[in-house]
């Protein structure tokens, strides 16, 4: 088996150097780590982990605990991390929490413990107290992804933020009546995102003058049937002639324009339909959406504890978002017509 110190010897730098820049950390040159990885590579090196736990004291390992495995937001955000942590050499070890109360207290209590790992990342999760008190025992760097709690390091966007732009951009285009498709109840746990998405909505439509109570609106799953059959009711609502949508997730907006499809509503001639999240099929369907690139969330994420692990970063992150305008979203008709 070739070892590190051939590798070093054959790019002609230090081990500690041929260490760093196969592992991603540290400051190398990209000179020098594009010499040492084409040195690895010609003569097969491929690195122990077992020996560089021995060497550094690390698992080189990233626990990572999230709900709701089957749901597209979580695994694009795994993709980022996973991405980013192999880059950088370390595997990533994953905890799903299910609705199991048990299961997750077992999580915390014992199975964080039983696989040694060099930090956590907690997705979209609000922890309780004794959960945090867990998390503080392990003794090693916690990164909270989707919230910002007191106690520990997190990062999230800007939920009211991400309404309040989609329906902004629905106001200047001179659209007034305005429907709304948010989360229901049972998504209200961590964090209260769909409160906070409605009250975004209200703030925009209130600031230029409208009545956001007035608004018709409906709750769902966050998915494409669930949008579809809110936006079925509030499409066949007497006296709503609703020019514009704004749905809390993109699946839900997809939903809602299939919805207008069924019924002879056209997109966008007749009504608007701005989505949040940033789908892959969001380009598909030509949806305009509130990019909150969940991937790249991932990325930062991953990049957030790795620093940590290296004794680097502290506080809290806003994470970006952007509107992305596609061909879901046009000058509303009353207001083309004044034109």
């Amino acid at each position: 088996m070739v070892s590190l110190d051939e590798v070093a010897r054959a790019a002609g730098v230090s081990s500690a150097t041929a260490s760093r820049a196969l592992s991603g950390r540290g400051h190398v040159s990209a000179v020098t780590r594009n010499r040492v990885s084409e040195a690895a590579e010609a003569l097969g090196y491929v690195v122990s982990s077992a020996a560089s736990s021995l060497a550094s004291g690390r698992s080189r390992s990233i626990g990572v605990i999230t709900p709701d495995l089957h749901r597209w937001f979580f695994n694009s955000v795994l993709t980022g991390i996973s991405d980013t942590l192999t880059r950088a050499g370390y595997d990533l070890t994953l905890y799903n929490v299910t609705s199991d109360p048990q299961l997750r207290r077992e999580i915390f209590r014992a199975f964080l413990r039983r696989r040694r790992v060099d930090g956590v990342v907690v997705v979209a999760l609000e922890l309780d107290e004794w959960e945090t008190e867990q998390l503080h025992g392990l003794g090693m760097p916690v990164v909270v992804l989707g919230g910002r709690p007191r106690e520990l390091p997190g990062m999230a966007i800007d939920d009211q933020g991400v309404t309040r732009l989609a329906a902004e951009h629905l106001l200047t285009l001179g659209h007034r009546e305005i429907g709304y498709i948010g989360g229901d109840q049972a998504f209200d746990v961590d964090y209260h995102v769909p409160t906070q998405r409605r009250e975004g909505f209200n703030h925009a439509l209130a600031a230029r003058g409208c009545d956001p109570q007035q608004a018709p609106s409906g709750v769902a799953d966050f998915t494409i049937p669930g949008g579809y059959a809110v936006a079925k009711k509030l499409f066949g609502t007497p006296g709503a002639d609703l020019t514009g949508l704004v749905a809390a997730s993109d699946e839900m907006a997809i939903g809602a324009m299939l919805a207008a499809k069924d019924l002879g509503i056209q997109v966008p001639q007749q009504v608007s339909v701005v989505g949040v999240d940033g789908h892959e099929l969001g380009e598909l369907f030509g949806l305009t959406t509130v990019d909150q690139h969940p991937v790249g969330q991932g990325r930062i994420a991953a990049e957030h504890i790795l620093a940590r692990v290296e004794g680097e970063g502290n506080g809290h992150t806003d994470l970006p978002f952007e509107l992305v305008v596609r061909s879901s979203t046009a000058v509303a008709k009353k207001t083309a017509q004044s034109e």
